[in-house]
């Protein structure tokens, strides 16, 4: 059984055979890639056939493909437009008209216990105006392999380390004034009480995470959530008892490119639906 980190997990049989990438005017076919077929899956992949492995491990698709480097840039939750994933030199920035803001980047952390994740340095977090006390400790990566701050495509939400969280959920209720509930439908509980979009008229204020390097300011679209059967709004980060995730959630409508080579991971605004 493979398990992922929102709580997801398969179990199936281990099978090799030929994939064929790209468009059908200029196709590339590569046989022998391994791939799982899953009989027993739990979890949800919203509506999807499957998930692509991009990590470090020998059986992702990325280590079986051989790039460098690659990037992806996902669309926006709902939009029925697919998400372009580019590998090797096609992974670059010179699209210059579906980037909107700079490129940013920092640098990747190698954890060898858990060598196939992707870890990053995440030394603060700002709600609004306000950066967060959070302690140092919070984000940090232990000599045990625990804790830490992974950057995952295949994790929905993001989610903090518990003191950071609690920061988060605070500064939130302090300066959101409507009262603080829970959404068991979502399994969140930083939500609000609010109108149903596109009629949202309570100021909520922004996110950003600061790496180490870079600033990752997150737009409102990136974050809120809304739930149609409770009429409530909620912020798409959950807690952790171990270390921190950056989930896909956060990153729509955002190019990010993992650079292997020179142990970089660099970011930028973009309209993914245009590329």
């Amino acid at each position: 059984m493979y398990s992922y980190s929102d709580g997801a997990n398969t179990a199936g049989v281990l099978a090799n055979e030929t994939f064929t990438f790209g468009i059908s005017s200029n196709n590339v076919t590569i046989p022998n890639i391994a791939f799982g077929c899953g009989n027993l899956n739990e979890g949800s992949l919203y509506n999807g056939s499957g998930m692509v492995g991009l990590g470090r491990g020998p059986l992702s698709l990325v280590n079986q493909l051989g790039p460098r480097k690659f990037a992806y840039c996902l669309t926006y939750f709902f939009s029925p437009i697919s998400s372009p994933l580019l590998f090797g030199s096609m992974a670059n920035f010179n699209n210059t008209g579906v980037i909107t803001g700079p490129v940013q980047s920092t640098p990747f952390i190698i954890n060898t216990a858990l060598p196939s994740l992707y870890y990053i340095s995440l030394i603060g977090i700002t709600v609004g105006t306000t950066r967060l006390p959070i302690p140092a400790s919070a984000f940090a990566l232990n000599p045990d392999g625990t804790g830490g701050v992974i950057i995952d495509s295949g994790t929905s939400i993001s989610y903090l380390q518990t003191d950071a969280y609690n920061l988060v959920k605070q500064a939130f209720q302090t300066q959101v004034n409507l009262s603080m509930v829970s959404d068991d439908n979502f399994g969140l509980d930083i939500c609000f009480p609010g109108p149903s979009p596109p009629f949202m008229t309570v100021k909520i204020p922004s996110i950003t995470f600061h790496f180490d390097g870079a600033n990752m300011t997150l737009p409102e679209l990136n974050y809120m959530l809304y739930d149609g059967s409770t009429g409530l709004y909620c912020v798409g980060i959950g807690p952790s008892t171990d270390g921190s995730i950056i989930g896909n959630f956060q990153q729509q409508d955002m190019y990010v490119l993992y650079d292997l080579e020179n142990g970089m991971l660099s970011f930028a605004p973009a309209r993914c639906d245009q590329m």
